[in-house]
């Protein structure tokens, strides 16, 4: 594998040299080898080119995984532009902000996904956007609000364009910034993390030596291209090991097993409710899933039962969990001999590469086994936040030291354990509780299928644990689930209160949205 690419857009013609007439692109009846990729890539640049967008323009996409995400997202860079990839459940004021903030001068997104016409969201939402020029509809019908067609788009690029892509990607370097992508504001107004081609190249370099993706893997990519998993463990890492993408644009489980079946899938990755749908799937043993290999997730809580359930019942022979975050890409990962137990509990060691400690109160290295916050150095950490250099300082050190907000300690067994993020945690009666800690505990109950703890206030203590728990069997009460956690974990970790649902509010990368609980229980009748 050469490590001499210096950006993505040279790693995409690698790609084409490499694997030539090797299928890259998946997406229904649409194929594309990976010669025929970086030919629509560099027509995608050269459309740019034409449009007026500048090398270090920035350009959105605000669209469902598909062949023409991958394809904008590889010309873009052909062009010399800058990703900023907008999450696909975001409202038109959510997107214009990010879009807005980025500068964007190109969008490329849809006008029927699920229904929704993006264009027409935006333009509703009222935001001024006085830096996009160009609008690319990829699906549905162009509207009244100024989009192009994306064949229409493709025709703008003449040969002196062509040209210019070329002449471009070769003045590409890997400190050029290549995307900016938004951390999920969940605890606040999201931030522009920015990333250079070296770095996000990295993330996919690092991802291929993690699963041992492969030449002719066929890869289902449900996470989405939005996010980190998808951009960098999916797009770069398929164009660095020559893997197929098959991309998915909504998790839909008869879907999911239906092309594993017919397209022979061999790596599946995606959070644990992806796995758990699969197993608890009625019709399941109707499909042949015996070509799957990989498997990749990755939560502060896994059940352990889930994985060893994963490894008894389905054909992996890869299954691993790791670590990683916006800003720092993949920092740790469990290994491919490691236990249950551990890929369950643990998220591993660190990559190669990286540096982690645990920070103290006093910002020194914690006492081994002692929670603190996760900080960590590696080759893939952030450049920064967009225009935020308070931010940038608050968590990045000048000798590269990244302070992620996370909780978490290293066990005897030197794999590190997350305990949730520094802000979910909440003191009982002096004491600290982590969330991630007693919903792995309540994980353990056979009657609980997920579950996920806030703190909520309590006159006496300050705060207590709330537990909102799916249950597996409809026999569960709240009085016998905190029955069970007195005789298991210490008094101050017990929740106070148990509320059942049906399902856990879920961002678009499969994380528990507490914010989403905390205001259901802030809407309640105070209990």
């Amino acid at each position: 594998m050469s490590d001499d690419w210096p950006s993505i857009a040279a790693l995409t013609e690698s790609a084409a040299e490499r694997f030539g007439d090797r299928p890259a692109v998946v997406d229904g009846a649409a194929r594309l080898t990976f010669a025929e990729l970086f030919a629509e890539a560099r027509r995608f640049g050269a459309a740019l080119v034409a449009s007026g967008v500048q090398p270090g323009d920035r350009v959105g996409i605000w669209a469902p995984n598909s062949r023409e995400w991958i394809v904008g997202l590889l010309g873009l860079f052909q062009a010399g532009a800058v990703l900023i990839p907008v999450n696909t459940r975001f409202k038109g004021r959510e997107a214009a902000d990010i879009l807005g903030r980025g500068r964007a001068r190109a969008l490329v997104t849809v006008t029927d996904f699920l229904g929704v016409d993006y264009v027409a969201m935006l333009s509703a939402a009222g935001v001024p956007l006085p830096d996009l020029s160009t609008v690319v509809v990829a699906a549905g019908p162009t509207t009244a609000a100024g989009g192009v067609a994306w064949a229409d788009f493709l025709s703008r690029g003449s040969a002196a364009d062509l040209a210019e892509v070329d002449r471009r990607r070769a003045a590409l370097g890997p400190d050029d910034l290549s995307d900016l992508l938004f951390t999920s504001g969940t605890t606040g107004v999201p931030k522009g993390v920015l990333m250079t081609h070296a770095r996000s190249m990295g993330v996919g370099r690092d991802w291929v030596a993690m699963t041992g993706l492969r030449a002719g893997d066929r890869y289902l990519m449900v996470n989405p291209y939005f996010h980190m998993f998808g951009f960098k463990g999916g797009i770069i890492a398929s164009l660095v090991s020559g893997a197929t993408m098959y991309p998915q644009p909504v998790f839909d489980v008869d879907r999911v097993l239906a092309r594993v079946a017919q397209e022979r899938i061999t790596v599946l990755p995606g959070p644990p409710t992806l796995y758990l749908s699969i197993l608890d799937h009625a019709d399941r043993a109707r499909y042949d899933l015996s070509s799957l290999r990989v498997a990749v997730t990755g939560a502060a809580d896994i059940p352990v039962d889930l994985i060893r359930r994963i490894r008894a019942e389905l054909p992996f022979e890869v299954v691993v969990s790791g670590y990683g975050l916006t800003e720092g890409g993949t920092a740790t990962s469990t290994g491919p001999d490691d236990d249950a137990t551990t890929i369950a509990t643990t998220v591993g060691r660190p990559r190669p590469g990286f540096e982690v400690r645990i920070a103290g109160p006093a910002g020194g290295d914690a006492a081994p086994g002692e929670v603190g916050e996760i900080v960590l150095r590696g080759p893939t950490t952030m450049v920064g936040y967009l225009d935020d250099p308070a931010a940038t300082a608050a968590v990045l050190t000048d000798d590269g030291w990244l302070h992620t907000g996370d909780l978490g300690f290293i066990g005897e067994d030197g794999c590190m354990r997350v305990a949730g993020r520094s802000k979910d945690m909440f003191i009982v009666g002096g004491f600290n509780a982590y969330p991630a800690e007693i919903e792995n505990m309540l994980l353990e109950h056979p009657d609980v299928a997920q579950a996920a703890v806030i703190g909520v206030p309590d006159t006496r203590l300050g705060e207590v644990g709330m537990a909102f728990v799916v249950p597996a069997s409809p026999a569960l009460t709240a009085d016998d689930l905190i029955a069970w956690c007195r005789d298991r974990m210490a008094n101050y970790k017990v929740p106070r209160a148990v509320e059942f649902v049906d399902a856990l509010p879920l961002n678009a990368s499969g994380k528990v949205q507490k914010t989403a609980l905390r205001a259901r229980v802030s809407a309640e009748t105070p209990r």
